[in-house]
């Protein structure tokens, strides 16, 4: 598979000629509109983030850097030699993938192009003039590819990876806060490697003989690369046999966490160092947990906001009246009520605002939302004569046609 083009100047929207500065302060602007903790639960911020970190790890590096202008893209397992090599040889100029005949050798030069036939790279129309001559057609970059990804860095010490959990919480806590429990599967270091995935002593490595490289064919070309079983030490250990060699094992782990009072839903908590542990000391991952709010059956929240329809009857709304409507104030997971004033003349439908009766703020302190009270006005059912009369006498008194300007332009 070939190795996919990376054009990371133009990730981090600098030109080849930038300086390590301009380079630092391009990816400094974009982390700070792109990191997961500005987007939280944003896949496309996310993955965005990782590409621009990618391209500085590379160019922030004055050796990685050089070896990225002059093959084109960045291995690990290329070193600056082979990279000097490829681009005497006419391959790459400017970090592009340009042609170029003959063959590139000399002291220390890790690869032997004797006997390759580079017009195979001059395009399409070489290519297949050099497959007729029994050259090597295609792109050089898929044979150092084939050649790079077969091998295996050395192991050292590696990150713990992140988790992701959803957790349900109820309404109640969401807004008054408490303590909730979990139980994850987590990586934790192996107790009886430490980590390092290898018991024992060192021994020398049956694969390379104790060189750290191995020798492998592309076409007509003979690379020497790292040795992916000792990762080009030349000595090897016993793996693990509690790990099997990851230097980490799966665990179960019951978790107790606070949830803040006012939390929302889709509320992204980090839990930092409680993902996965990570190897050889390096440090363990971040845990980050999606809050996901239960709804109730009276009350609907919108951010810090409170909703909620109250009934009134028309004789309420028509000359007002102070009625008790339910709100949050109340305690467990019991709700509390407060007064609310209803004006003469109030519609079905009507909004009116209690202040400052919403959901205290999980990230201002001291603030609470407000509580949205729509009013939805219950017309009675009328049984006995007398009741009949008295509203046939206020339909007299009152003769306005509410549907009067709905149909003037009928």
């Amino acid at each position: 598979m070939a190795t996919q083009t990376k054009d990371y100047y133009g990730t981090l929207g600098v030109k080849k000629t930038a300086t390590a500065d301009e380079i630092r302060k391009a990816f400094r602007k974009l982390a700070r509109k792109y990191h997961p903790d500005v987007n939280p639960g944003d896949k496309k911020s996310e993955e965005k983030f990782k590409e621009i970190s990618e391209a500085n790890d590379v160019l922030s590096d004055e050796k990685k850097r050089k070896i990225f202008d002059q093959v084109g893209f960045y291995s690990d397992n290329i070193d600056a030699a082979t990279a000097e090599a490829y681009a005497r040889g006419g391959g790459a100029s400017g970090g592009g993938y340009g042609g170029g005949g003959g063959h590139a050798g000399g002291g220390g030069v890790p690869f032997d192009f004797g006997g390759f036939d580079f017009s195979g790279f001059q395009g399409a129309s070489k290519a297949s003039r050099a497959e007729s001559e029994g050259g090597f057609g295609g792109s050089f970059r898929d044979v150092f590819s084939g050649m790079f990804n077969g091998g295996r860095q050395a192991r050292g010490p590696q990150p713990g990876t992140d988790l992701e959990y959803q957790v349900q919480v109820d309404f109640w806590m969401a807004i008054r806060g408490g303590v909730t429990r979990l139980e994850i599967q987590r990586q934790e270091q192996c107790p009886t490697c430490k980590g390092r995935a290898v018991v024992g002593g060192s021994m020398e490595c049956p694969e390379c003989h104790g060189s750290g490289q191995v020798t492998q064919m592309g076409g007509r070309m003979k690379f020497n690369i790292q040795c992916p079983r000792c990762g080009g030490s030349g000595k090897v250990q016993n793996a693990c046999n509690t790990c099997d060699g990851a230097g980490v094992i799966t665990k179960k782990e019951p978790l107790e966490f606070r949830i803040k009072a006012g939390t929302r839903d889709g509320q992204r908590i980090r839990l930092a160092g409680k993902g996965n542990a990570g190897t050889e000391g390096a440090p363990a991952g971040d845990l980050y947990l999606i809050i996901k709010v239960g709804t109730h059956k009276l009350f609907h929240r919108s951010g810090d906001d409170i909703h909620v329809s109250v009934p009134v009857t028309v004789m309420e709304a028509a000359l007002g009246a102070k009625i008790d409507v339910p709100t949050i104030d109340g305690t467990g997971e019991g709700a509390g009520r407060s007064q609310l004033k209803i004006p003469p003349g109030t519609q079905t439908g009507q909004k009116l605002r209690m202040r400052e009766k919403g959901v205290p703020s999980a990230t201002r302190e001291g603030q609470r939302g407000d509580q949205i009270v729509e009013v939805k006005i219950v017309v009675p059912k009328v049984q006995d004569e007398r009741s009949k009369e008295i509203l046939r006498e206020l339909q007299k008194l009152n003769p306005e046609d509410p549907r009067a300007e709905m149909l003037a332009g009928v």
